[in-house]
């Protein structure tokens, strides 16, 4: 896959022990990467991380931290970054908007000084959010070329981070003076709502399903109508990977923002996704419930791929129904037979995109 390019190659993931982290951390290995991990210890449990047991260079610490993020660097000598620590919940934003601007803002900041002052480090690939854009609740989706914002203090850092990445870009790892004055190629990834097992984050939609289903309780959805970009957390991966590729081949067309939404179908509400869930594990209950003096939250939000399907070549494998379909039987066999059947999720969808001639599983 990606060319092979990933074999043996020092690949540092910060956030590794978070739900999209873990996961990324597991294809890499597959490919034969050096994978060493850099964050915060596993936000829940059970947690993802752990289930999987990988051989890995597990580094516990904190983006926030300059000198130990540096002293990182200098040790692993990676030759790409994915940049995914973050304080990743919208309504925790509100209650704590310095812990989110730090972590996102400063966070992203040292990855990106570090980088600046590796010998090694050639592509960096810094995940932010389809929450990054001005959201004026469009039925049409967001482009790359849309502005940059956010209402809440949780898309308002992700808005923060494409910023900063344009900035680093622009002055410091500038494609005019690619090798030479610098060898480092910059690009960000703006995903969806991603969904799958072995995530158990407070205040989100599918955890808190997950949770009440396995107490035998109804699920309390705040929002049914808001709609969301839903996708399989393999998705965006692989987005994320092939961008990856790309900038280690040193093709610095590919250093720039991409959208890695899914298709048409994964736009849908929150009622929908839940009722979704039922088909797949029947036990699934629900009651909607409003609370008053609520914190706000977008009613609607889309993503335009166009760019990543035209000159990436990036395309989703699995409907909105495939993503909500896998990640109920991941929960499922978790709850009911201790079974964690990530590795199976992967290989899967490895095979489904070599069914659909995808070009990063036919390389």
């Amino acid at each position: 896959m990606f060319n092979n390019i990933y074999r043996n190659t020092r690949v540092l993931i910060t956030g590794h022990t978070g739900f999209k982290g873990s996961w990324l951390a597991l294809w890499l290995t597959q490919m034969g990467a050096k994978v060493t991990g850099y964050s915060l210890q596993p936000p829940t449990e059970p947690n993802h991380f752990d289930l999987l047991d990988m051989d890995i260079d597990s580094i516990i610490g904190d983006v926030r931290d300059m000198v130990t993020v540096k002293q990182v660097f200098k040790d692993q000598q990676p030759d790409i970054v994915f940049h995914l620590a973050a304080q990743p919940i919208v309504r925790l934003s509100y209650k704590d908007p310095v812990e989110t601007f730090t972590s996102n803002v400063m966070g992203t900041i040292n990855i990106l000084e570090a980088s600046r002052e590796s010998d090694t480090i050639r592509a960096i690939v810094n995940v932010t959010s389809d929450k990054c854009y001005e959201n004026r609740e469009w039925p049409w989706g967001y482009r790359e070329i849309d502005a940059l914002g956010g209402f809440d203090p949780y898309s308002t850092s992700k808005g923060c981070s494409e910023l900063i990445t344009s900035c680093w870009r622009n002055s410091f790892f500038n494609l005019k003076d690619y090798n030479v004055m610098h060898h480092v190629l910059l690009a960000s990834g703006r995903a969806g709502n991603v969904i799958g097992g072995g995530d158990w984050a407070l205040d989100r939609l599918i955890p808190d399903v997950m949770r009440a289903i396995n107490q035998d309780e109804k699920v309390m959805i705040r929002n049914p109508h808001a709609t969301r970009p839903w996708q399989h957390v393999l998705e965006p991966l692989s987005g994320y990977l092939l961008l990856g590729q790309k900038l280690l081949a040193g093709q610095k067309e590919f250093a720039e923002a991409w959208n890695l939404g899914p298709s048409e179908d994964g736009n849908v509400t929150v009622g929908e996704i839940v009722e979704l869930v039922k088909e797949s594990w029947p036990k699934t209950d629900y009651r909607v419930i409003t609370i008053p003096n609520q914190p706000h939250e977008a009613g609607s939000l889309r993503l335009d791929c166009t760019k990543a399907r035209t000159k990436l070549h990036w395309l989703p494998i699995w409907s909105g129904n495939m993503a909500v379909e896998k990640t109920a039987r991941w929960y499922r066999a978790f709850y009911e037979s201790n079974e964690v059947r990530s590795l199976e999720d992967l290989r899967c969808y490895v095979e489904d995109a070599k069914k659909k001639h995808i070009v990063w599983a036919e390389e």
